[in-house]
């Protein structure tokens, strides 16, 4: 190796040897010395001495109020029309105090089962659950639970239902204040006299005579749970006034407490068996001093719209609130006529029983503000209890069909040929016609069984043809149905997604309908009907909800939907009860099925109004047909409904009869068919039995052009020169098709011929007109 490699080997052997040079580590020392466990540690343990020096300072500032809150600054609630004329004045206290002794002592227990199961062991005070209502609070999620009985009454007797940190930090030392110095016994006495049971009831005597007609010693347990559910949601729980799902909710807390009191060791579990929510149904309530008829039923209405807006049912029945409502004092007065003439006089349920089932319910709202101007509940209290204009319990229909149209416009839909959905557009009426691409089979028969050929939308309004809307929810998409069902008012909880859905088999109430059509008469700007235009207390002003919302159909597809509307008012079911040259209107008739509903539900350019007649066994109100009222045949909505509603608009409207449907419609206004509907002379194929709960037709089909009880022709209108047929194959009148199931109503030859989308014609609901 020469000395030049030699002194090249070394440089490199210097080079490796060399130590790699590192970067400085960060220095952590000072993120160790600001956040060192010490500290942190110190820290809790400050914010907790602090927070105890504060409850201390807290302790020994509060002391138990030496008077109560319950009798200071009592006052009436005053209700008014829209005028300012006053209705009706309540808020009197009922409260009457008695001693625990005369409680039973298993009724007493109800209240510490449903409520407090620790209550005679524990310091008076939840604190986990008070912490977890004050952070409620304090996030805004509003009323919390998680106060113990002694807590609950030291707000009832002490306090207010204010929710606020601070009134609840008293409640806290209160209570420990008056569990120190009460025995359990003198707290739950308190408790129990000074709850607010609802029905304007203070207090479990007011209570047990409020509901159950009887002084409290005679009280049984069942009863007692449900005095002490009730103090949870008083007037959700009411059993007369309920929802389906208050009283689903009232009957689990109930049983809640009896099988508390089981595990509690005050109840043997044999007498709990015993035990029946159906002997605990308390009576109906009694009507307010020198309130009755139709005036219980506005106030009730006024009173859920405002606690259903946040007001505190408690605070409200302690008085000082001015309501008005949008009621108009002369519509209403006119509302009531009508029904009088067109119905109750019609009824004598002395000499026929069936006139004893008849209840009709009518809300009428003003499209342009949202407010209900009138409204009918039924005969009132002590005859009726329940509020037939909002009862949800009854079939709407075939005043649904309209929305179906609204949902196959605004979304664009399609028949199965690819056409557009409009009021042109030609469907198959066919009688139990197969519904082609349906979730199941299904094949409604029309009314009285009539087949119509192939005709257009607008003729199968006008004529409310079943085997049309059908096939057309089935075009559209059922769930596309309900969303838009749903976003004009309806309760979508009342709705089965079934292909049924389509002749109106979900609850509906009358309201609820006013609301959705009086949405389409408001070029489809969203209105929720609203009964309260004001309520003050004092000199503070409740902020109300507008009922005017956002569009929720195209004006274009509501304004359609009107137009084609005015068709079964001028030319189709509702004709002969309604048509009217003094001014323009729309409308929808319907008859579920059995007759056990019937309705109109219709509208000018100023006011909607929905007409409900429900079929009502007065001996436990079961749904029954109204088959036989007035000493007639069948009742469908183009007779009593269509009668009160033309008798009450003409009234209503007054001079105001000469207002035009502003349309934004290539439909424009309604035009009368271009030719005559003409009777098919070849009859259908034999129908197959329905399946479905309906009964055959009461009567055979009259002769053709004798008018049926619902106003139009017996013949089967034809459009002329279909230009779609409706199905998918592009078969013509009869089905004469190949490949595919049984076809039923075909005119000609045949009619057992086959084609796509076919099934064995069974299983429609009998939902009519």
């Amino acid at each position: 190796m020469g000395r030049a490699d030699a002194r090249r080997a070394r440089q490199g052997n210097a080079r490796r040897a060399k130590p790699k040079q590192r970067k400085p580590k960060q220095d952590k020392s000072f993120i160790r010395r600001l956040f060192s466990w010490k500290k942190i540690l110190g820290a809790v343990l400050g914010v907790i001495l602090l927070g105890m020096l504060g409850f201390l300072g807290l302790y020994l500032y509060v002391d138990i109020p030496k008077t109560s809150n319950q009798d200071a600054a009592k006052q009436s609630n005053v209700f008014q029309y829209a005028d300012g004329k006053i209705i009706a004045r309540d808020g009197t206290v009922n409260r009457e105090t008695v001693p625990l002794a005369k409680i039973p002592k298993e009724v007493q227990n109800t209240f510490v089962a449903a409520e407090n199961k620790t209550f005679y062991h524990d310091s008076g005070v939840d604190l986990w659950g008070t912490a977890r209502g004050i952070l409620n609070t304090l996030m805004g999620h509003g009323k919390q639970g998680g106060s113990t009985i002694t807590q609950q009454y030291v707000k009832n007797y002490y306090l207010t239902s204010e929710q606020t940190v601070t009134r609840k930090l008293q409640e806290i030392v209160i209570s420990l204040k008056v569990d120190d110095k009460l025995s359990k016994k003198q707290i739950l006495e308190g408790y129990i006299n000074t709850s607010y049971y609802g029905r304007g009831a203070y207090g479990i005597q007011a209570a047990a005579q409020a509901y159950y007609r009887k002084d409290v010693e005679k009280l049984s347990v069942s009863e007692g749970a449900y005095l002490a559910s009730l103090l949870q949601a008083p007037s959700q729980y009411d059993w007369t006034s309920a929802t389906p799902t208050g009283r689903k909710l009232v009957k689990q807390r109930w049983a809640y407490t009896l099988n508390n009191m089981v595990e509690m060791h005050w109840l043997s579990p044999s007498k709990r068996a015993k035990q029946i929510f159906d002997s605990a149904v308390p009576k109906p309530p009694k009507p307010l001093p020198g309130v009755t008829g139709q005036k219980s039923y506005l106030i009730d209405e006024a009173k859920r719209e405002l606690f259903a807006q946040g007001v505190d049912e408690k605070q409200f029945e302690a008085g000082g609130w001015t309501v008005t409502l949008g009621i108009d004092r002369k519509k209403q007065q006119a509302l009531e006529k009508s029904v009088k003439r067109k119905l109750l006089d019609d009824l004598d349920a002395k000499q026929r029983k069936d006139d004893a089932n008849a209840q009709l319910g009518a809300a009428s709202v003003d499209p342009k503000t949202g407010h209900i101007v009138a409204l009918y509940g039924g005969e009132g209290p002590p005859k009726h209890y329940r509020n037939n204009a909002t009862r949800e319990d009854y079939q709407a229909a075939s005043t649904f069909k309209p929305l179906i149209l609204a949902s196959a416009m605004e979304r664009g839909a399609k028949t199965q040929d690819g056409v557009p959905i409009t009021p042109a557009t030609i469907y198959s009426g066919h009688n139990r016609r197969p519904v082609v691409n349906s979730t199941k089979p299904f094949a409604p028969p029309n009314e009285d069984e009539h087949d119509y050929g192939n005709i257009s939308v607008q003729t199968a309004t006008n004529n409310s043809v079943n085997a049309v809307f059908a096939q057309m929810g089935a075009d559209v998409g059922l769930d596309q149905i309900k969303k838009t069902a749903v976003s004009l008012g309806l309760n979508g909880e009342k709705m089965d997604v079934q292909p049924a859905m389509t002749l109106g088999t979900m609850g509906a109430s009358p309201l609820q309908m006013a609301g959705a059509y009086a949405t389409l008469d408001n070029h489809g700007k969203k209105v929720t009907p609203t009964i309260v235009t004001s309520a003050t207390h004092g000199e503070e002003k409740l902020r109300l909800r507008d009922p005017i919302g956002g569009q929720v159909l195209s004006q274009r597809t509501a304004d359609t939907v009107t137009s084609v509307l005015t068709g079964v008012v001028n030319d189709g079911t509702a004709s002969q009860s309604v048509k009217n040259t003094a001014y323009e209107a729309a409308g929808k008739t319907g008859t579920s099925d059995d007759d056990k509903s019937a309705w109109f539900v219709g509208y000018t350019p100023k006011l909607v109004t929905a007409v409900g007649m429900f079929g009502e066994s007065p001996n436990g109100g079961a749904q029954v047909t109204l088959k036989g009222t007035g000493g007639g045949g069948r009742v469908n909505g183009g007779g009593y409904p269509a009668q009160v509603w033309a008798d009450y608009t003409q009234a209503a409207l007054g001079g105001r009869t000469g207002d035009k449907f502003q349309l934004n419609t290539d439909q424009g206004a309604w035009a009368a068919p271009t030719a005559v509907p003409t009777p098919s002379n070849t009859p259908s194929a034999t129908p197959t039995p329905s399946t479905s709960p309906s009964e055959t037709p009461s009567h055979s089909p009259t002769p053709t052009g004798t008018p049926t009880e619902t106003g139009r022709p017996t013949g089967r209108p034809t459009d002329p020169t279909p230009t779609n047929t409706g199905f998918p194959d592009g078969g013509t009148t009869g089905g004469d098709t190949t490949d595919g199931g049984t076809t039923t109503g075909g005119d000609t030859t045949g009619g057992t011929s086959r084609g796509p989308g076919g099934g064995n014609g069974k299983g429609g609901l009998t939902d009519f007109n």
